[in-house]
């Protein structure tokens, strides 16, 4: 029987995982899980003789996927290599194509997961199913996970798993997932590849404002709404001072050196004007953050309600925790309560370290135009539940991306779509690393 190359699978198989909706819409009816999509996953690997366990994590709607590959080397510490199988949803009528049905237009695969991170997961099952089928070996023993949830915070994937099931991660002291090694190109013989190294931490928040309730036609000095509103104004223009990680300092001057302009001394909008959307992300890493997203208050027009609501997301960087705790409750005064909600840490794992270079290696095989730089990225991943595990982790899921291509907006957006020749230089690259790794 002939049997598909990598380049070939992982095509169809990227088209196959977005066709199952599997829309992650948080604690709602309408999040149907991962059912769909680990059923497929854990075919696509039986397929090939091996003998994947779906595991029901929080529901039975709620699946993760895991097999494991055994190394040649039994004394060499086991690598995680991850994927999540949810997405976020998406409204069809936005869209130039249909976005769960995975169509080829101008050489893209368009659909929702198609970089978040569908393809990815492509990549891990074309790889592991051509070496069961050919008889490849990784070094180390590599276990292989999809997890659900990771889009509405990991509570029924990732972090589940950590406490639930600590056998999966056995022996492991690093993990391999999303977001990195996709090309940011400069110019036509120089392509940045970001490696993922760090990345901010969650914190979520709740204000709350109580005051004296009344009749809309009256003075209230008491309004909590306006107190309300006056904490969520001072927080959302509130200037956080640039507070430079060991990842962050040396990719900000590895981004000054390629395009030759000096970002170190720049302010948050000089970044964001030098180097468009990628600059809004090196910005956002540069400093705490948080952004208000929700308000809610009263329920009629002329009557002043007791209390009014809002929600914050803050994004904390390693190290700066407790700043940025101390400086929310000084903006919100007073007035209002601040509640703390999801929580998640922020991570830094070692640059300079064999596995890193080894990506680094790969990539420049790939593309001797490549320059692999350390990153860190403004949201988060499951690598947040692992780091828990002493797991170091790493975002390296390699795309190489037509210059003319914004990969930024793609995240969560509408028309979110990836290159054909960008998966297949991808599932080479991906090859190559987890065979020595």
């Amino acid at each position: 029987m002939t049997h598909p190359s990598p380049l070939q699978d992982v095509v169809t198989l990227c088209q196959e995982l977005i066709r199952r909706d599997s829309s992650n819409w948080g604690e709602s009816a309408e999040t149907v899980g991962e059912v769909a999509a680990a059923e497929f996953t854990a075919d696509a690997l039986r397929e090939v003789g091996l003998e994947p366990e779906v595991i029901c994590t929080t529901s039975d709607a709620r699946r993760a996927v895991h097999v494991r590959i055994p190394g040649t080397d039994a004394s060499a510490d086991a690598l995680v290599l991850h994927g999540h199988l949810d997405v976020v949803p998406a409204v069809a009528s936005d869209w130039m194509h249909p976005p769960f049905a995975a169509e080829i237009h101008d050489g893209f695969i368009w659909g929702r997961g198609a970089v978040d991170m569908k393809d990815m997961d492509a990549m891990i099952l074309a790889v592991i199913r051509d070496w069961t089928r050919t008889g490849v070996q990784p070094r180390r023993d590599i276990s292989v996970l999809f997890f659900p949830d990771e889009e509405a915070g990991s509570r029924h994937g990732s972090h589940w798993l950590v406490k639930n099931r600590p056998d999966l991660f056995r022996g492991a002291t690093q993990a391999v997932g999303e977001v990195g090694g996709f090309s940011v190109t400069v110019r036509d013989d120089l392509r940045l590849y970001p490696i993922q190294t760090a990345e901010k931490g969650i914190r979520w928040l709740h204000l709350y404002a109580r005051g004296r309730a009344g009749h809309g036609s009256l003075i209230n000095n008491e309004n909590a709404v306006t107190a309300l509103c006056a904490a969520v104004a001072r927080i959302g223009q509130h200037s956080w001072p640039h507070r430079m990680t060991p990842t962050v300092d040396r990719f900000v001057k590895e981004l000054s050196d390629a395009y030759d302009i000096d970002l170190t001394q720049g302010s948050t909008d000089q970044i964001v004007r030098r180097l468009r959307s990628f600059g809004t992300l090196v910005a956002a890493t540069m400093q705490n953050t948080a952004n208000p997203s929700m308000l809610k208050a009263g329920y009629k027009h002329n009557v002043i309600p007791e209390e009014a609501s809002a929600a914050i997301d803050g994004r904390v960087l390693p190290g700066f925790e407790d700043e940025f705790v101390e400086t929310i409750r000084f903006l919100a005064g007073d007035l209002v309560d601040v509640v703390p909600g999801i929580e998640d840490v922020a991570i830094e794992s070692p640059i300079d370290v064999p596995i890193v270079d080894l990506m680094a290696s790969v990539l420049r095989e790939a593309d001797p135009a490549a320059r692999p730089v350390p990153y860190m990225i403004s949201g988060g991943t499951d690598a947040k539940a692992m780091v828990t595990l002493g797991i170091d982790c790493y975002g390296f899921s390699p795309l190489q991306m037509p210059a003319d291509l914004d990969y930024w907006t793609l995240f969560h957006g509408v028309d979110e779509r990836v290159p054909i020749a960008g998966l297949e230089f991808g599932v080479q690259v991906l090859d190559r690393f987890l065979r020595q790794a």
